[in-house]
């Protein structure tokens, strides 16, 4: 771990700020393991504390799709899903393969997904997001016929709001891989989520 957990206690008052805004939103967060004992934030959130010249930035993103989340939470979990396979984020995919269960997805949709698989299950709605989320972390422009179909399904709003999330889970995924962020239990000492 490149950016160890950040104790609430050895913050900066303006530090401080930003965790106690992240700690609001991370209890919330159901099923897996966001904090230690002492309260430092685990996850995408230590790399933010550690360096909030540019974590109060990607901060204020994560929570904008938080707070404006619209999409169906099955299609979402899924492009989170998908996004963390592309990148092999060992914390996105052990965070939200818990999150996605929570939100309807089967074991083994959630399965194929976090391998890389694309399910031969998924209902309208899980297609689309998963079309879009595979396209767009392949690094690949969009394609029309892709495009066209989430904005039948999910319409142009929510469409949107698809792509910020894969874009905004990229950078979680590559802030996570960059720092080296384990899976809670492994290196932290934490209890296993």
């Amino acid at each position: 771990m490149r950016a160890p957990p950040f104790p609430p206690d050895q913050m900066p008052p303006d530090v401080r700020a930003l965790h106690d805004d992240m700690a609001e939103i991370a209890e919330h967060l159901k099923g897996f393991v966001s904090k230690r004992e002492d309260d430092a934030l685990v996850g995408p959130f230590a790399p933010m504390l550690r360096f909030p010249q540019f974590g109060g930035s990607a901060w204020a993103y994560t929570k904008a799709l938080i707070e404006n989340s619209k999409l169906p939470k099955p299609a979402h979990e899924l492009a989170i899903l998908v996004t963390g396979a592309a990148f092999d984020s060992r914390y996105e995919l052990y965070a939200h393969e818990r999150v996605a269960g929570q939100a309807g997805l089967s074991d083994a949709k959630i399965a194929a997904v976090a391998a890389g698989q694309r399910p031969a299950d998924l209902t309208e709605e899980e297609q689309a997001a998963y079309d879009v989320a595979a396209a767009l972390t392949a690094g690949k422009q969009l394609p029309e016929s892709t495009y066209q179909r989430a904005l039948k399904v999910f319409g142009e709003d929510q469409t949107a709001e698809l792509v910020y999330l894969v874009a905004g889970y990229g950078l979680i995924s590559m802030l996570l891989n960059a720092y080296d962020v384990s899976v809670p239990g492994r290196e932290e000492g934490l209890p296993r989520g």
